[in-house]
């Protein structure tokens, strides 16, 4: 069956980006308009949305919203992406006192203060936009917690909307630890009765948190890797919404997410020195190698291995471990490191030194750069993600595409995208290495992250056939958006069935 599917969400390429959320909200509607669906995506008119080269018109659909004892107009723009004959519409919900901004979310003086009201808003648009505009929706899938007062709209009736009886709600998480958490007076900003500021729906100790609104109303619930779905009904990865989540375990999924094969792809990457595929994969990284050890000053050198981190400078992330690990081991590691991001000052500090004290082992580039992301990602021979925690990931994703080998901390989406290999034969699921692609650590520390480091860079150089192997497998693998868009469109018949059901 066809359906009509309206996202929500506060990100998506091309409009408005600062994580992968905005990747995912971009991609996955046009991989399902691939399918024959018809989607549509709602998005603030953030500044940097009205200013994306999109041809934006007005749908003439305005009303007024009572907010925060104010009475707040809002204008819904519109666009398109994809194809001419089944293009995703974009709808834009334009209020330039909210959305009118450098930035999406905050500034260098931290988030904006009115975060709240600006995402109720948004949220108590999108439900009056779609009985406005007459979409004949089946499915209203909401993403994270800026969106994550739809389905509780969509459950209570708020408004008393006509679209609501048609359509079933999807709620994804894509990072847990961002929750919506304020202080329990913004209730009022909702516009929903204070009954249902208790602990089992809005409240949580004591304030409102719109994440778990989201999750306690929606009929079916994603996130993105089977592995995280499972980590966040626990209490160490739950951030304290652990009881909520196995509260409705039986409408919890892992889906995850995809990889963009038209930008990601080292055989027409066009930010690449050299182009190659799985037939000359080693002749195009030794390219790629020479020319990014030139571009960021290291010494000429074929058979070191060189290791790509990128990324947010955080402790999630894995610098907690990063940092002592390189300023303990840079002189044991028979290693070149290229290093590019930006973050804490605690880990730029330390990189920044170290690059000065060995500019032969270690490159940094304290920014972030798309195309020498790329780069990076086609020259290096392995890739290092130890994240603390990681609900899907996408570099492990793309290293395997470039035949660069992930190495990583066995947690969410790492355990479901990367099979470790092991010399005894097995990895950490007891299977055998037929299929690994990679090298993983499980206990979160030091000495860990160091001895799995050491054995890929073992591998690497003294067995070059398990090397050549473990390259050719990850090359060969398919992690495209096609296949999420498939468990997606399940999910999407699952929280129909389950809407029928009276809770």
């Amino acid at each position: 069956m066809k359906m009509h599917i309206v996202m929500a969400t506060a990100e998506a390429i091309p409009f408005a980006k600062t994580g992968g959320l905005a990747d995912v909200c971009g991609t996955l509607p046009l991989m399902l308009a691939e399918q024959g669906h018809k989607c549509s995506l709602f998005l603030p008119a953030y500044r940097r949305a009205l200013s994306s080269h999109a041809q934006i018109i007005d749908t003439h659909i305005s009303f007024v919203v009572e907010i925060a004892g104010k009475s707040m107009a809002a204008r819904i723009l519109k666009t398109s992406i994809g194809p001419a004959e089944n293009p995703v519409d974009i709808y834009l919900v334009d209020q330039p006192l909210y959305f009118d901004r450098d930035h999406l979310y905050g500034d260098q003086h931290g988030d904006y203060r009115d975060n709240c009201e600006r995402f109720c808003f948004f949220s108590r648009c999108v439900v009056e936009a779609i009985e406005r505009l007459k979409i004949q929706i089946d499915i209203i899938h909401c993403h994270d917690w800026q969106a994550a007062l739809i389905p509780a709209y969509h459950k209570t009736n708020f408004g008393n909307l006509a679209w609501y009886s048609q359509a079933a709600s999807v709620m994804t998480i894509h990072n847990l630890a961002y929750q919506g958490r304020y202080w329990s007076h913004d209730m009022s900003l909702t516009g929903l009765d204070w009954t249902y500021f208790n602990w089992q729906q809005m409240e949580f100790y004591g304030d409102l948190n719109l994440l778990k609104t989201g999750i306690s109303f929606a009929d079916y619930i994603t996130t993105v890797s089977p592995s995280y779905a499972h980590e966040i009904q626990q209490p160490m990865h739950g951030c304290g919404l652990d009881g909520t989540l196995r509260a409705r375990a039986d409408r919890i999924s892992g889906i995850v997410n995809g990889v963009d094969y038209g930008v990601w792809d080292p055989s027409h990457d066009q930010h690449l020195p050299a182009n190659f595929s799985i037939d000359n994969w080693k002749q195009g990284k030794a390219a790629c190698k020479r020319a990014m050890q030139m571009e960021m000053g290291l010494p000429p050198s074929e058979t070191t291995p060189m290791i790509g981190l990128i990324g947010r400078l955080a402790e999630q992330k894995g610098w907690d471990l990063v940092k002592p690990l390189l300023e303990l081991y840079v002189d044991a590691f028979d290693a070149q490191w290229v290093i590019l991001g930006n973050g804490e000052a605690r880990f730029a500090h330390s990189l920044a030194e170290l690059a000065r004290r060995r500019p032969d082992r270690v490159a940094v580039r304290l920014e972030f750069s798309d195309p020498l992301a790329h780069r990076i990602e086609a020259a290096s021979d392995m890739f290092l993600m130890p994240s603390r925690y990681e609900p899907c990931g996408l570099n492990q994703l793309y290293s395997l595409r470039y035949g660069t080998v992930p190495v990583v901390h066995a947690t969410g989406g790492l355990i479901d995208t990367v099979q470790p290999f092991s010399p005894s034969g097995h990895n950490h699921s007891g299977d055998f290495n037929g299929q690994a692609n990679g090298f993983s650590f499980l206990q979160y520390d030091l000495e860990s992250l160091k001895e799995c480091v050491s054995q890929a860079i073992d591998t690497y150089s003294r067995e070059p056939q398990v090397w050549d192997t473990l390259v050719t497998h990850g090359m060969t693998q398919d992690w495209s958006w096609t296949n999420s868009a498939l468990a997606y469109e399940t999910a999407y018949r699952r929280a129909r069935e389950l809407a029928v059901t009276k809770e």
